[in-house]
């Protein structure tokens, strides 16, 4: 029973969603009806049905055109529909207005399921979201509260099979969480204590014990929520165009079909009946429904599809801005590379053992939390190397560290530190040729002198390389900025295959540079992840933030790339490049129509019914062209 009223539930919801498209097919039943019965010679019965179908079918358009010419203060197409039809009536043209109003309503509830395909995606996003958790305190069993009475470093406990309530850290157990609702991947990735977790994630098979980082309000899985509902609110330059353009255009449409009533009769020698019927067609072909629907559709398509590839655009304008970017400037750190320091290169002195050489040095490194030391005591971990205990530690500063175990004397760091001469001789010179690969070169020395070096360098990403061959394909140069030094910002400039680089830049170099690219290039967008990119982001065309970075360069930027993958930068530009061609083919489709409606008119070449056809079919089909930026395939 239960099953069975969730189903009649889900039916009602279906039918309220498309209301629209079933009165406009229930009107075009009663057309077929009233069509009969005019055949048959029941012209009473015929009329009521037919207006019984102007008002099924043009209701929803009216009421929306009269409630935002009031409220605007200015005309819109859907009055100029109105007037058509009622013209159409007026000269016993019953089944031509009757048919005008049911095209106009298939293309305006072909208009609506474009708005509620894009709304379905918040809706689907909010369903996602958890109302309530199980809060765990003490030794107390887990108790059920809602998500909003949540408060940082609260532990909440997930079952396998429920989604995560609240973006935390792993306090206690381990399972493979899907990240699709966030990420877009499908594959799920295994969690281990103190990893990240995401509030709509899905945790698959272990118990888990989570501590919340953030308030409900402020979760990863909130802002993408409220992103989506601004990015559709905010118009596009070119559909704001197309709404200033519509008042003025059907007050010229009005004033024209006013001066067609008469001046044909007393200058062309029409009679009245000829004279007011063309007026009455020009009043249906001269409406500009499809130019007013040329960009709307395709603009939410685009969003939509954006957001269900992890690219959360923040409206139609910054499409637009993609579409014609020539530059794309990327910082480094985090969104080229890593982010973190790896060993890339170990060389151990000849007579020492590497396993043996590399337990003292993760030793010595394990006593500092310099990131350079925490690459090393990984690179250990990896090798399965066991470290020494009992060591007496001597830091200094800006140099390295001494260390002293089993009564034997090393010195660990910068080449100063160990002897610059030593350290460049040691293993044929490998430190020149290290530092010009842009690698950071540790040594170790002992009583008999250079004893290893150990090379580290924040490596490229795979997939960094791959993203930015396929921008390059695009015909967008890639800049690299970066704060680092010369010689390495140019090795990974080399490995990354940028266009060029800059190093050295602080942030205020950094909006320099981008608003020299913007005067020579005039579109330029801008890649970053971390507070110091947010003066960039913000001076670019467009602002692009990696989805792992701060709050501050989410909120400047205007797309943000929920998964840490540059790919999708080329993604969005191919789309925003197909919405920009779908935009000007609906527009060129739509003014060439109007153009042919209007002269055939004159020419009286065309009647009442061709010209109802010919307008409202040429919008169906811009619609539905529109509609194309739903599909994955750019």
């Amino acid at each position: 029973m239960e099953y069975s009223n969730r189903e009649s539930l889900s039916l009602n919801e279906k039918m309220i969603e498309h209301k629209e498209l079933i009165a406009a097919l229930f009107s075009g039943v009663i057309i077929l009806l009233a069509w009969r019965m005019e055949t048959n010679e029941q012209i009473t019965a015929a009329i009521i049905a037919y207006l019984t179908a102007f008002f099924i079918g043009g209701y929803a358009k009216a009421k929306e055109g009269i409630l935002d010419t009031i409220e605007s203060k200015s005309l819109n197409v859907e009055i100029l529909m109105i007037l058509a039809a009622i013209g159409s009536a007026i000269i016993g043209y019953w089944t031509e207005g009757a048919i005008l109003i049911f095209i106009f309503a298939i293309s305006g509830a072909l208009e609506t399921y474009a708005m509620n395909k894009s709304h379905r995606e918040i809706s689907a996003l909010m369903e996602l979201q958890p109302e309530e958790a199980w809060l765990v305190r003490g030794g107390f069993e887990p108790i059920k509260v809602a998500v909003s009475e949540l408060k940082v470093n609260d532990h909440i406990l997930v079952k396998p099979g429920e989604r995560i309530p609240a973006d935390g850290n792993i306090f206690k157990g381990v399972s493979t969480v899907d990240e699709a609702a966030i990420t877009g991947e499908s594959m799920p990735i295994t969690k281990n204590i103190n990893d990240e977790v995401f509030a709509g994630t899905v945790n698959l098979n272990g118990i888990l014990t989570i501590r919340v980082t953030k308030p409900s309000t402020d979760t990863l899985f909130q802002k993408i929520i409220t992103l989506v509902q601004s990015a559709q609110s905010e118009k596009s330059p070119s559909q704001q165009f197309i709404e200033r353009f519509e008042g003025p255009y059907v007050k010229g449409v009005l004033i024209v079909v006013a001066l067609m009533m008469f001046v044909p009769y007393y200058l062309l020698g029409w009679d009245w009946t000829t004279t007011f019927y063309r007026a009455m067609v020009l009043l249906v072909v001269a409406s500009p429904c499809a130019l007013v629907a040329a960009v709307m559709p395709a603009t939410l398509s685009a969003i939509s599809n954006g957001a269900k590839s992890g690219i959360l655009v923040k409206g139609g304008v910054h499409f637009e801005h993609l579409s014609v970017l020539r530059v794309l400037a990327v910082d480094k750190t985090g969104t080229l590379t890593q982010g973190t320091p790896v060993v890339t290169d170990f060389i151990v002195r000849e007579d020492l053992n590497k396993e043996d050489t590399l337990g003292i040095i993760a030793a010595i490194e394990a006593q500092s939390n310099h990131p350079l030391a925490q690459a090393i005591i990984r690179y250990a971990k990896a090798q399965n190397v066991s470290t020494i205990q009992n060591i007496l530690i001597e830091d200094i500063p800006g140099y390295g560290m001494k260390a002293t175990i089993d009564n034997q004397h090393y010195s660990i760091g910068k080449p100063d530190f160990v002897g610059s001469e030593l350290a460049s001789a040691f293993a044929n010179g490998a430190l020149s040729q290290l530092g010009t690969e842009g690698k950071t070169v540790v040594f170790l020395k002992d009583a008999e002198g250079i004893a290893a070096l150990i090379a580290m360098q924040d490596v490229v990403r795979e997939e960094a390389k791959k993203a930015v061959a396929e921008l390059r394909e695009l015909g967008i140069d890639v800049m690299m900025l970066t704060g680092d030094n010369e010689t390495t910002a140019k090795a990974i400039a080399k490995e990354a295959g940028v266009t060029n680089y800059v190093a050295e830049c602080l942030p205020e170099t950094k909006v320099a540079h981008i608003k020299q690219f913007k005067s020579s290039y005039e579109h330029v967008g801008m890649v970053g992840d971390g507070i110091n990119d947010a003066p960039a982001l913000a001076t670019a065309s467009v602002g692009i933030a990696m989805g792992g970075g701060t709050d501050v360069a989410l909120e400047t930027a205007d797309v943000i790339l929920i998964k840490n993958d540059l790919s999708k930068i080329a993604y969005a530009i191919k789309l925003s490049r197909k919405m920009q061609r779908i935009i000007k083919q609906n527009i060129t489709f739509s003014l060439t129509i109007i153009a042919l409606l209007i002269i055939s008119n004159f020419l009286q070449v065309m009647n009442l019914p061709l010209g109802v056809i010919g307008h409202e079919g040429s919008t169906i089909l811009v619609i539905l062209n529109g509609l194309r930026l739903l599909s994955k395939n750019v």
